[in-house]
């Protein structure tokens, strides 16, 4: 136990690898953040909002689960194994979607995306929290969700430009492939299981245990409620945008590369701007870095259907971006404070079951009303609920 050191610096190695490993988890979800729609509608006749939001719904509840059980089972299994279990889960995917016969296809393979996502995201997560202690917490954060999220763009800009020259599919997909095989390498031959530095912070933490870890997290718990119902809509106004926005964008004639562009800014500012609000979470309120995050988040929201120009939609994404880089890290950093290092995975677990949800509860939502009423009055309402959920963060969350 006298090795083992808590502290960025003291593990930069172990870290390192860290943030390389979920740059791949993130180029996952990239595959599909542009040409999703195109694809349902040119190779399965799928038009329907609702159905095509199917995908995201089949992702969000099934990463939401696996999420919950990752936290769970992380102190028992150890991090190091649902890693490497997770990997498993996405090598078969891109192979699915290649060789899709149906849309049920499409909807398994991102079952199995979910479980992928949230087995090796939520792993990632908690052994950086692990390695670094109380101090570099929020800076931590930031480095892995932008890791994560700035592969999203990246990857959402290349499928975009790779449809747009040779179609949207199978090409686009090959991507998938060399991600997950190179991801499970680098996790079985590099990652090292993080449990020792658990047993090390015990030693020294002063924050007392929760009765319930459910219940605290999602309902009793002032802070750690307020963070969660924010975490929920944080990923339910993501959800609508990963479905709705390309849906929007193909209506108003943008072709496949400028789609992937406006649809790669947002997650690129969003992975960017995390490494500057990590630190951020450090040194200020975590309270206001989420109260002005998702009210940023809201107001650019409303604006997407009254603004449809190119350079006004990427100034909208920066701006939504940008709100969303503030929450993200926030987010895990204030719920890793509010909780003891041996109750940390499961607490975590929690928030990402609700925030996820958002995902498909968001999916759900738009997709209806804009199938009844249009996609404009889809993305308005989504606006309005991200700017409750702010107002939300102001008198709930206690002040730190």
């Amino acid at each position: 136990m006298d090795k083992v050191k808590l502290g960025l610096k003291e593990n930069w190695l172990q870290f390192t690898i860290l943030v390389i490993v979920n740059a791949f988890v993130g180029g996952m979800v990239g595959l599909e953040r542009t040409i999703f729609p195109k694809f349902a509608e040119v190779e399965f006749g799928v038009a329907s909002k609702t159905a095509i939001l199917s995908f995201i719904i089949a992702f969000g509840i099934t990463k939401a689960i696996t999420n919950y059980f990752t936290g769970k089972l992380a102190n028992r299994f150890g991090r190091k194994n649902l890693l490497l279990l997770g990997w498993l889960f996405a090598i078969p995917i891109p192979f699915v979607l290649i060789y899709a016969s149906s849309w049920n296809w499409v909807v398994f393979a991102n079952i199995l995306l979910g479980i992928n996502q949230g087995l090796t995201w939520s792993s990632t997560v908690v052994m950086k929290i692990d390695l670094v202690g109380e101090k570099d917490r929020g800076l931590a954060m930031g480095i892995n969700e932008f890791a994560g999220y700035f592969a999203v763009g990246i990857v959402a800009f290349l499928t975009g430009f790779i449809a747009q020259k040779y179609g949207v599919t199978p090409y686009p997909f090959y991507l998938g492939i060399g991600i997950s095989i190179i991801g499970f390498l680098l996790s079985l031959f590099f990652v090292k299981d993080t449990r020792a530095f658990v047993a090390k912070e015990q030693e020294t933490t002063a924050t007392e245990k929760l009765d319930h870890v459910f219940l605290e997290t999602s309902f009793k718990n002032k802070n750690l409620s307020a963070i969660t119902q924010a975490g929920l809509v944080n990923n339910l106004n993501d959800g609508m945008i990963w479905g709705l926005l390309p849906i929007l964008l193909l209506s108003l004639n943008y072709n496949s590369k400028n789609i992937g562009i406006i649809a790669a800014v947002y997650p690129a500012v969003w992975g960017i701007g995390q490494l500057f609000t990590g630190k951020m979470a450090d040194l200020y309120s975590k309270k206001k870095m989420l109260f002005w995050g998702m009210l940023l988040q809201g107001i650019a929201i409303m604006f997407i259907p009254y603004f449809t120009s190119f350079y006004s939609l990427i100034f909208i994404a920066i701006i939504l971006g940008l709100g969303t880089a503030l929450v993200y890290p926030t987010f895990l950093s204030a719920i890793a404070d509010a909780t003891s290092p041996r109750q940390r995975a499961e607490s975590i677990g929690v928030f990402r079951l609700w925030r996820d949800l958002g995902y498909a509860i968001g999916a759900i939502i738009s997709g209806i009303i804009a199938d009844l009423f249009g996609i404009s009055y889809a993305i308005s309402f989504i606006g309005g609920i991200t700017i409750l959920s702010a107002i939300i963060i102001k008198f709930r969350m206690e002040s730190d």
